[in-house]
């Protein structure tokens, strides 16, 4: 019987290497994820705003040239009197008097004007807002990535999990058929109770409702991960970390590294650096701008009038300089918009604070999760050698008599039930792991790449 059970154990261990072989690569997974998590697609999409942003920022500074074209229906008289009038010929005559009159007419203008600003800290303030706003795009890309390879890296182990499950049920049920049939060749030949075959198949049908349960659960979680990946459903196969090793480095230093690069800490210093910016924009020292100013037009009215029927008066100027403006009122409009602009300022500081001590919290909870993880995966392993040598005496002793099959069960149960408490105490800790790096604004690739190294 004995040696029975070993074979079995080994074609188990054989049938793992082979399930592994073909298994899905995590690194593979979140590669696929990369192009098809629909919520990283959302964040690429927004990220393609910042290089605008940038070109607009740029453009500020840069000359401003326009055209300006009229045509339409016209209208015009002007009268001059008491003036001098000298041609040569006509000598100098005072006291003459001028008129035109258009009073049905053609009006045509054309303008051409080209502006660069000289002075102006409104831009300026408005230049510094959009570079920020693209960096911001930038953090808030680099956020999604991390924030991605995490939620992939949850999904894989989740369905690893649910794999394992599935495998410890099946083994199980398989255990308990094999001794239901026994303990049935037993009570058949007289040297069993009917208790031993009722309590085998009721184990049988409890272990059954809980494999449907299970399969349920896997379909589930290899879909999500399906979906996030779009690899197709059926060849995916996720292995479960072998050997995680907790972080050797101090809390404090994990503390240092998330205040200095957290994109959540960085994000929430641009937005106050922001909300700085457009308070600079509407002080009173913002408001006068200086341009170096060209402008060239032409006026033009012809048509008939009281004088005759080809009157026409043409009007063309050119001007270059330099154009002072200067605000001298505006209702309160800047002064209330400054003080709005001021106390959005002071609730976006406040709400920086507030993120840095969230981010503190979520450092120290990682990483007692990653030490108290090791400690626990610890334990369940000894604990696993324990419960398996348990079982192996619970079985030796049934087979000599001193135990009942229902002592076998529990056995075999209590044995499952720390297998699938070591593969999720192990995958908890690769996520704990994870957490650290992408608080510290450091899960990248390289990090995606040493956790797939950690997978059996």
């Amino acid at each position: 019987m004995t040696m029975k059970y070993i074979a079995t154990g080994a074609l188990l261990i054989s049938a793992m290497a082979g399930f592994n072989a073909n298994a899905t690569d995590l690194l593979q997974a979140w590669q696929a994820a990369e192009q098809h998590d629909r919520e990283l697609a959302v964040a690429r999409a927004a990220h393609a705003a910042a290089d605008p942003q940038r070109r607009q920022a740029s453009s500020l500074w840069r000359p401003g040239v326009g055209v300006t074209a009229a045509a339409g229906w016209g209208y015009g008289e002007s009268q001059m009197r008491g003036a001098q009038f000298t041609a040569p010929g006509f000598g100098t005559s005072n006291g003459v008097n001028f008129g035109t009159s258009i009073t049905s007419g053609t009006a045509t203008r054309v303008a051409l004007q080209a502006s660069q600003p000289l002075y102006n800290p409104e831009r300026r303030a408005q230049q510094q807002q959009l570079n920020l706003q693209a960096d911001m795009g930038d953090l808030q890309w680099q956020a999604a990535q991390q924030t991605a390879m995490l939620r992939t890296t949850q999904r894989y182990l989740d369905m690893a999990v649910a794999q394992e499950q599935l495998r410890v049920l099946d083994s199980q049920l398989d255990a308990v058929r094999k001794a239901a049939a026994e303990a049935q060749d037993r009570f058949d030949i007289g040297s069993a109770p009917i208790t031993a075959v009722h309590e085998a198949n009721a184990q049988s049908a409890q272990l059954q409702a809980q494999r449907l349960a299970a399969q349920t659960d896997l379909d589930i979680k290899r879909r999500e991960l399906a979906d996030a990946t779009g690899l197709a459903p059926e060849s995916l196969q996720a292995r479960l970390p072998l050997i995680v090793q907790p972080a050797s480095q101090a809390e404090a230093l994990w503390q240092e590294q998330a205040a200095a690069g957290n994109p959540a800490i960085r994000q929430q210093q641009l937005a106050a650096d922001i909300a700085r910016a457009e308070a600079d924009k509407h002080r009173a020292s913002a408001a006068p701008k200086v341009d170096l100013v060209a402008q060239a037009g032409q006026d033009r009215l012809s048509g008939s009038g009281d004088y005759g029927s080809g009157a026409r008066n043409k009007q063309t100027n050119a001007m270059l300089g330099v154009q002072l403006t200067v605000p001298l009122y505006t209702g309160g409009w800047r002064s209330a918009k400054e003080a709005e602009s001021l106390a959005k300022w002071n609730e976006a500081q406040a709400q920086l604070d507030a993120a840095r001590e969230q981010v503190a919290r979520q450092v120290h909870a990682a990483w007692l999760g990653l030490q108290t993880g090791a400690q626990q995966v610890e334990a369940l392993q000894q604990a696993l050698v324990a419960s398996s040598a348990r079982q192996d005496a619970t079985r030796t002793g049934y087979e000599v008599g001193h135990r009942t099959l229902l002592d076998v069960l529990h056995a075999d149960n209590d044995h499952a039930a720390t297998q699938l408490a070591l593969a999720q105490a192990r995958s908890r800790l690769l996520i704990h792991q994870l957490q650290l790096a992408q608080l510290a604004g450091r899960l990248d690739e390289a990090a995606m790449q040493q956790a797939n190294q950690t997978l059996n």
